[in-house]
């Protein structure tokens, strides 16, 4: 199968798309399209699959299983400029190939990130790890804003005299704040890149990273709408339950005789009807 270039995505490559006050996304590769998932997958099915699947039905069904690898046959390389306190939660991502600007070979460029106004808000009493809807007063808001643009400007002066009287440059970046701005280079294939947007793109994720995630789930959809419609909604919008969940379901249900006919008025696909009854026969025999 020849090498498949998208001509609408090739529009996308190395055009910046800004996040933040200093950072970006780029495209800089791709390699794949819904095309090499499929191609992917019927090496695996056999040729039998081409015959009684469509694209689209054989993708979504992948996606519905958990069938990953075929996903794996798309990677993505971007180029990502961001705040460091934005690396350190990205870079949990394990399962990607990531190069980045170093601190030791180069001067830190002196740009810091400062949250717009509105996004400064008070620590959430429910997510330890998150802010409130509230916002701060703007007397708050001002102290914040003040001192990080005290901070940043004292800490890049007292950098870049310490490397002018020679300081090593890996020693004299240890002073910098985690609001100063970092570039990489990172590589992954889509079935991982899905699972970062999954986690990213939830309400729950700093808004930060979140901004970042959007940029590249909207490139993602161009180079896979496939895909990235079946991600949608057998991942992003979708839920899983417990086993002990699934019982207090069970005892709150009180009619599932539902048809294959009935669930396809309703949307479904003939496939995803019968999974969906197969999955009610198991529920009725918890």
């Amino acid at each position: 199968m020849p090498h498949a270039r998208n001509e609408k995505v090739d529009t996308l490559l190395d055009k910046e798309f800004k996040v933040l006050d200093h950072g970006f996304v780029r495209l800089v590769d791709y390699m794949g399209s819904d095309a090499a998932i499929v191609q992917a997958a019927r090496v695996s099915y056999g040729e039998g699959t081409k015959q009684v699947s469509e694209d689209r039905a054989l993708i979504r069904y992948l996606m519905r299983q958990g069938h990953t690898s075929p996903f794996e046959m798309v990677e993505f390389k971007f180029h990502v400029k961001l705040p460091v306190f934005v690396a350190r939660q990205w870079i949990r991502h394990r399962t990607a190939s990531v190069n980045e600007y170093s601190g030791r070979y180069s001067v830190m460029k002196e740009e810091f990130y400062i949250p717009e106004a509105k996004d400064i808000r008070f620590q959430s009493t429910v997510n330890k790890q998150g802010r409130a809807e509230e916002e701060v007063p703007d007397e708050l808001k001002r102290r914040f804003i003040d001192f990080l643009k005290k901070t940043h400007a004292a800490s890049y002066e007292e950098y870049q005299r310490l490397i002018d009287e020679g300081l090593a440059r890996e020693l004299a970046r240890i002073g910098l704040p985690l609001s100063l701005y970092t570039e990489w280079y990172w590589k992954i294939d889509l079935h991982n890149l899905f699972h970062f947007l999954r986690l990213r793109m939830d309400p729950h994720a700093q808004q930060e990273i979140r901004q970042y995630a959007n940029i590249m789930a909207d490139m993602v959809k161009v180079v896979c709408p496939i895909a990235y419609e079946a991600f949608m909604d057998y991942s992003l919008n979708a839920l899983s339950f417990s086993g002990p969940e699934l019982k207090v379901l069970k005892e709150s249900l009180s009619d599932l005789s539902l048809t294959k006919e009935e669930l396809v008025k309703r949307g479904l696909s003939r496939r995803e009807a019968e999974e969906f009854l197969e999955k009610l026969e198991k529920l009725s025999d918890l």
